[in-house]
């Protein structure tokens, strides 16, 4: 589960306060009225405009980044920007629940990418704990979930942008273990926000003339889900690999719909409840007993390595 190194802070505390922070992210998202590229945009560049003060003191380790590195952090940024233009767009067809609900397909994906990638391999307790949060999770947003009309088109958003974030993660696992966190979301952040400013351009979307109401929402995008969601699960992956931090992310559903409940007067019954506990359930069985293992490498032939 860990890379070797201990957390400053405990895990638990990281994780809680970026689940409620990304929590906020659908509830924001569907204050908006602006194009969700836009919202993307503007999100991703603010958050490196407050980030912007602590970089100089990263030029040193810039310097070291090989071409293998800026490919990763390329593709890591690509990759992010897709999920966003991806997710935030399936907001505008289907329901919070049904979003999100899909968005929990997350750890699941990552699993099976760093069994193929990093040739990891997890304990069948935490395997079962995966299984039995991701079950939680869809029955917190089952009662409103759709397959059907518009409401298709959003859910098949949704699943690509899952898809999309696994990659992110995946290639952030990666990256995390030789560069600093910091370094590692303002890079990813920028690409992004490039991607979605040349996605704006190519499509005659504007980049001005929105209203007060709205710089707000960017603003509120950046600080809340993005700079204590995003950064902070970024850090944690010095820590854990993306399988578990993807696990943690599942709190999502429980979160948005708290604050749906709260803020948009949106019921919540007793089998949501239920399922929120057997998703917090899950979360614990596979953070306790993810312990990862790698599959040896076949070895290697006298001549191969004389070669």
């Amino acid at each position: 589960m860990t890379s070797g190194h201990r957390s400053p802070v405990p895990l638990w505390l990281i994780f809680t306060v970026g689940i409620v922070a990304i929590s906020c992210s659908s509830i924001i998202i569907k204050l908006s009225a602006a194009p969700v590229s836009v919202s993307g945009m503007y999100r991703l560049l603010i958050t490196n405009v407050i980030m912007l003060p602590l970089m100089w003191k990263y030029i040193p380790e810039v310097k070291r980044l090989n071409g293998k590195d800026w490919m990763l952090l390329l593709g890591s940024g690509i990759a992010l920007g897709l999920h966003f233009l991806l997710w935030m767009a399936s907001l505008r067809y289907t329901t919070v629940a049904s979003s999100t609900v899909l968005m929990t397909l997350e750890p699941i994906f990552v699993l099976v990418g760093a069994y193929f990638v990093y040739r990891e391999r997890t304990t069948p307790a935490a395997a079962a704990g995966i299984g039995v949060a991701v079950f939680g999770a869809m029955l917190v947003g089952l009662k409103d979930f759709a397959v059907s009309g518009t409401a298709l088109q959003g859910d098949i958003l949704s699943l690509l942008g899952t898809v999309a974030v696994a990659v992110h993660m995946l290639l952030g696992q990666k990256l995390s273990r030789h560069i600093s966190s910091t370094l590692y979301s303002f890079s990813v952040f920028l690409v992004a926000a490039c991607f979605f400013a040349v996605y704006n351009g190519w499509n005659g979307i504007a980049f001005t003339g929105y209203p007060a109401k709205e710089w707000i929402l960017f603003a509120l995008l950046a600080v809340i889900p993005t700079v204590f969601g995003h950064i902070l699960f970024n850090w944690s992956l010095k820590f854990v690999n993306a399988a578990s931090v993807s696990t943690a992310v599942l709190g999502e559903p429980i979160g948005a719909t708290l604050l749906a409940w709260m803020l948009l007067g949106e019921s919540v019954n007793l089998i949501q409840i239920l399922a929120g506990l057997l998703l917090i359930l899950g979360v614990w069985v596979f953070l306790r007993y993810n312990q990862v293992r790698y599959e040896a490498k076949p070895a290697q032939s006298q001549s191969q390595i004389k070669a």
